[in-house]
């Protein structure tokens, strides 16, 4: 399939890594971003830091649980969609992520009656988190992160009972929790975006990222689905992946990218990529 003209409104996220500050600093952050005007506020679902300073060969230093810290996040804004980005299926029950998303859903509502919460979901990637916390992917023989197809397979089964359970909570979501899917596997990451996700979120360069839109509006047609019916967004890590400048964010909306998100951490939280990208969102209007 061609080119996917975007058809949604630009929107400009932050993931605010949870790592090398304080709880204190990471709320603050998640308020000041609102007030600075983006639409989307995320963390992630890691043990450990992912960048430095850390002791040479080991994954320490300041961080802080994705839940705990979104339902606090949920305390301190009112305005913005957050979430995790992404959480990993193996570190929890599939029915209770549902509840614990569920949960948050309603904390984030307030006195509105609707909730801001979405849930990212993903196979989980980094060795040490399954290592040091003991989790694995429940395949017979194969103990801690094990192979990406075994992830996968596990994945698979993993994101209906999220879907299935959320509407038989009692009470249910305030609303339709948005399902954000990351990742960019061709033959099974795609293909589980096409069938269940609201947002995909990928990284890559302008050429990689229209190559795997293309390839998952392929999916769609296999099964059914208008590709249009899926946001796509992409960004930065903290590793330094991805777009994060204005021109390249306007070349990708040819290819139906709408959403961007870019991550900061602590200790600086640079914000001078989002504040670019937000006046470029409002140049937009």
């Amino acid at each position: 399939m061609g080119v996917i003209e975007a058809q949604r409104p630009i929107r400009i996220g932050v993931q605010i890594a949870p790592q090398h500050g304080s709880a204190a600093q990471l709320l603050d952050a998640a308020a000041r971003m609102e007030d600075l005007g983006v639409d989307l506020v995320l963390g992630w679902d890691h043990f450990f830091p992912l960048t430095e300073p850390t002791r040479p060969g080991e994954h320490d230093g300041a961080h802080f649980e994705a839940f705990m810290l979104l339902a606090a996040m949920a305390e301190r804004t009112s305005r913005v969609e957050f979430g995790p980005l992404v959480a990993a299926t193996p570190f929890r029950n599939p029915d209770l992520l549902a509840d614990m998303a569920r949960t948050i859903d309603h904390i984030s509502a307030r006195d509105t009656g609707v909730g801001r919460f979405l849930l990212g979901l993903g196979a989980g990637w980094f060795a040490p988190d399954f290592d040091e916390y003991g989790y694995g992917t429940g395949a017979p023989g194969i103990s801690g992160m094990g192979p990406v197809g075994q992830r996968l397979t596990a994945f698979e089964a993993a994101v209906p009972r999220i879907l299935d359970r959320l509407p038989r909570l009692d009470p249910p979501p305030t609303r339709r929790i948005p399902i954000l899917i990351g990742g960019a596997g061709e033959r099974r990451t795609l293909r589980i975006v096409a069938e269940h996700a609201d947002l995909w979120h990928a990284f890559g360069d302008e050429a990689t990222l229209a190559h795997k839109s293309a390839v998952l509006a392929e999916h769609c047609r296999v099964v059914g689905r208008d590709p249009a019916q899926i946001e796509r967004s992409t960004g930065t890590s903290v590793r330094g992946l991805g777009v994060d400048d204005p021109a390249s964010a306007e070349r990708l909306l040819a290819h139906g990218f709408t959403t961007f998100i870019v991550a900061i951490s602590p200790p600086d939280l640079d914000d001078s990529a989002v504040r670019a990208l937000l006046a470029w969102r409002d140049s937009n209007a």
